[in-house]
């Protein structure tokens, strides 16, 4: 690429820049290999995200279609660029304290662009704008929307089966009809498609339009597209049910949303926005008009290329040194048996929560006079890191290896995260989750995460729980865990017992 860039007595100008470009980069992944490594293992064996292992040779053509245009401007060391490494390392830190994978990756991504703007100056990052923003959407982000999206395609499913004149209820994200009993699954809730679409409708858009309108009109069609598109192949799926039975419906949905259903889905897309490309295929891959001249906030590369590889030391020092502190918990968390209500065992319980790593973790039965049962569970952690968290994929209250499945969200119980869980069957059953961090609790996995953000950057304290009071529909639901806790004086006293006792 050098050799490339080069004009004619400037090629050891640019072989300086670029090797110190290489230099820093690979800096930079070798000190935050482990989150470098974590987002490669996400590309190759998480669905949603597998669409990232062609987007690295994607920005690396849309680097190429530029050269024409960079080998006109000259590379310089930038300093508003330490800036932008800073704010990566920063994002980095958050993430590390907080234990947020997305903000660590995206502190990663943050730096490494910063370290583009270092070594090759404020001109040719203004010139490769798009490929460094791009990047972004290697970030491995949007798994949050699973509930939402299994929600939307669940609703419009029934409206077009009601359509349809076919017989269906639904309840939360599952539908029942006369063929079966379906369940909107987290991979049909159309979120693989939903980030994929998300990178390519952007890529398109950049190729195909000039137009900032159509680029937003664009990408936002093709989202909203894909999800209608998503709720339809539910429908089909339903209705091929209704005519061919369960199971061979089952086949053609694997087969038609494997294979065939996305591709379509895009050709569609495409065909519908042709009409209003507005960019020629032979159009300049960048306007690098007004970017020659001489360059600005200039520094040499003793002073600036180690300020920008000691920044992202700072900070991974700081998670090093600082970051790691643990408080014990007590030998025993207590769970008071509250007034009104006495402690069975329950040989066989049909539901049990996960707790990933934590250091103690406690599970008892109570019930009442009318015969209702509640389950306490506790998880308890000295402090949080990676694989032991509070708020995390698969813990909690549903466990993904388990027969249960997430069906609704209900009214929060006392500020409690509240939950309604389906069992094959279907047995319903539901919980209030809280957590408690730096010995205050939520409800909100949000806070949680904020709060834990603090106690580890602040001092506090680093010990957390999770804390779930669950009861099957059958056994009073959630009108039994309210008076339960209202017994037990509230969510925040259970936690302090349980912190407090010897």
């Amino acid at each position: 690429m050098a050799q490339a860039l080069a004009r004619p007595g400037e090629w050891t100008r640019w072989q300086r820049h670029l090797a110190a470009l290489g230099a820093l980069s690979f800096a930079i992944l070798t000190i935050f290999h482990r989150d470098a490594i974590g987002m490669a293992g996400i590309w190759w064996n998480s669905a949603p995200f597998t669409h990232c292992l062609l987007m690295v040779p994607m920005i690396g053509w849309l680097v190429a279609q530029r050269v024409p245009q960079l080998r006109t401007l000259t590379p310089v060391y930038w300093w508003p660029a330490l800036v932008w490494l800073a704010g990566g390392g920063f994002t980095w830190l958050v993430g590390e304290a907080a234990g947020v994978g997305l903000f660590r990756q995206l502190g990663l991504i943050l730096m490494l662009q910063g370290a583009v703007g270092a070594a090759l100056g404020e001109k040719l990052v203004r010139g490769l704008l798009f490929p460094l923003g791009y990047a972004l959407l290697l970030v491995p982000f949007g798994e949050e929307l699973v509930p939402l999206l299994q929600t939307f395609t669940a609703k419009i499913s029934i409206v077009l089966l009601h359509l349809s004149g076919l017989q269906a209820e639904i309840e939360g994200v599952f539908i029942t009809t006369r063929a079966g009993f379906f369940e909107v699954a987290e991979e049909c809730s159309g979120v693989n498609f939903l980030i994929a679409m998300l990178a390519y409708s952007v890529f398109a858009a950049h190729l195909c339009f000039r137009s900032w309108t159509r680029r937003i009109t664009f990408v936002a069609a093709a989202l909203a597209t894909t999800i209608l598109a998503n709720a339809v192949r539910a429908w089909a799926t339903m209705v091929a049910a209704e005519i061919w039975g369960i199971e061979r419906a089952g086949g053609i949905d694997h087969v038609i949303y494997g294979w065939v259903f996305f591709g379509l889905v895009i050709l569609l897309v495409m065909l519908v926005a042709k009409r209003w490309f507005d960019r020629p295929a032979n159009d300049a891959a960048v306007d690098v008009t007004g970017l020659e001249g001489t360059p600005r906030f200039v520094g040499p590369a003793k002073a600036v290329l180690p300020a920008a590889l000691a920044l992202p030391l700072v900070f991974a020092g700081w998670a090093t040194l600082v970051g790691g502190r643990a408080a014990p918990l007590p030998a025993t968390m207590a769970i008071a048996t509250p007034p009104g209500w006495a402690e069975v065992i329950v040989e066989r319980p049909d539901w049990s929560p996960r707790f990933d790593g934590a250091d103690q973790a406690r599970v008892l039965h109570f019930t009442d006079a009318a015969r209702r049962q509640v389950t306490v569970a506790i998880g308890g952690y000295e402090r949080q890191a990676e694989g032991r968290e509070i708020v995390a994929f698969g813990q909690g209250a549903v466990d993904p290896d388990s027969d249960w499945a997430w069906s609704a969200a209900l009214p929060a119980i006392d500020g409690g995260k509240t939950e309604r869980l389906l069992h094959p069957g279907p047995v319903l059953r539901d919980a209030a989750t809280f957590y408690v961090v730096d010995g205050v609790v939520t409800g909100s996995p949000r806070a949680a995460k904020l709060a834990g953000l603090r106690a580890r950057l602040l001092g506090g304290d680093p010990r957390a729980l999770s804390l779930i009071v669950s009861s099957a529909e059958g056994r009073g639901g959630a009108s039994a865990i309210t008076d339960f806790l209202s017994a037990s004086g509230g969510a925040q006293a259970m936690a302090d017992r349980a912190l407090k006792s010897r």
